[in-house]
């Protein structure tokens, strides 16, 4: 099993890597190569922690897509070497060819379509610190990125209606997604995320009065945040800022989501040896 993007899972199976967070940790064998492109400081920090507490050996191989090599040759020799591979890159499409063609589990720890981790512990607060996930009016503001495309991935997966205020020229016709121009709704928690480089949203930042219109709802900053841009005003000022201390889940889920994809795994080992062994009684009767 693996997790390029959240319109991969089921709700089964982001409720089952959730009620595994609350669960102790059971170690998992194995040994994990990881790329990280570009600083990934939280994720590549709370991955590391994650690894640990798992007990599972790590290998770093800087800018492992970043070969001329076919996906299918580099996964090719890779695969005996290693039996799970998390890795930020910012090339979605070569990362998921390579995940196509290995057959070890595959993590996105981030590309430029999505950021699926970061979004499923995200979304993991909102349902254990707010209230079921379902109820909780989600508003994400600015510029689509790829946490708001995991988002409305995920907002399909869980059948969530989630409000998405950013400029018309950015607005699309996608399932369980609204789009608006202006705040005109009341939230209960608001998203932001760093605008793209190039992006010009002039104007959109978000600003304590749009909140007091939503309602004063919580805020939740997708790191690295910059102020003047995504956000007008310093978080620490508002009440309702969820704090440094709610990315510390990240590492959790991460584990979990680790542990998810192992029990996958040898659930389909197992399969293929029954499957094995069926065929070759079969063929020993003729």
């Amino acid at each position: 099993m693996d997790l390029i993007n959240l319109s991969e899972l089921s709700s089964v199976d982001v409720r089952s890597i959730w009620r595994l967070v609350d669960t102790p940790s059971s170690p998992v064998s194995g040994t994990v190569a990881w790329s990280f492109e570009g600083n990934g400081i939280r994720t590549r920090s709370t991955f590391i922690h994650a690894f640990r507490a798992l007990g599972l050996e790590f290998i770093e191989l800087p800018n492992l897509l970043k070969t001329e090599e076919r996906a299918r040759d580099l996964a090719g020799y890779l695969d005996p070497l290693y039996d799970f591979y998390v890795i930020r890159e910012s090339n979605h499409a070569r990362l998921a060819e390579f995940a196509a063609t290995s057959r070890r589990p595959v993590i996105n720890a981030m590309s430029s379509e999505g950021h699926p981790c970061e979004v499923l512990a995200d979304a993991y607060f909102i349902d254990t610190a707010l209230s079921p996930i379902e109820r909780v009016r989600i508003c994400l503001w600015g510029p689509p990125t790829n946490v708001f495309r995991s988002w409305h991935e995920l907002a399909v997966v869980l059948g969530l209606d989630v409000v998405h205020i950013c400029q018309p020229r950015f607005h699309e016709v996608k399932p369980n997604v609204t789009f608006l121009e202006s705040p005109g709704v009341t939230a209960d928690i608001v998203i932001t995320d760093g605008w793209l480089k190039g992006v010009d949203a002039s104007g959109s930042s978000l600003t304590q009065e749009h909140l007091a219109q939503m309602g004063n709802p919580k805020l939740l900053p997708t790191p690295p945040f910059a102020l003047g841009r995504e956000i007008s005003f310093d978080p620490l000022t508002y009440e309702g800022f969820v704090g440094y201390e709610q990315k510390a889940l990240l590492s959790a889920v991460q584990a979990a989501i680790l542990q998810y994809v192992a029990q996958d795994s040898r659930q389909s080992v197992s399969a293929d040896n029954e499957a094995s062994m069926l065929l070759a009684a079969m063929q020993n009767r003729h």
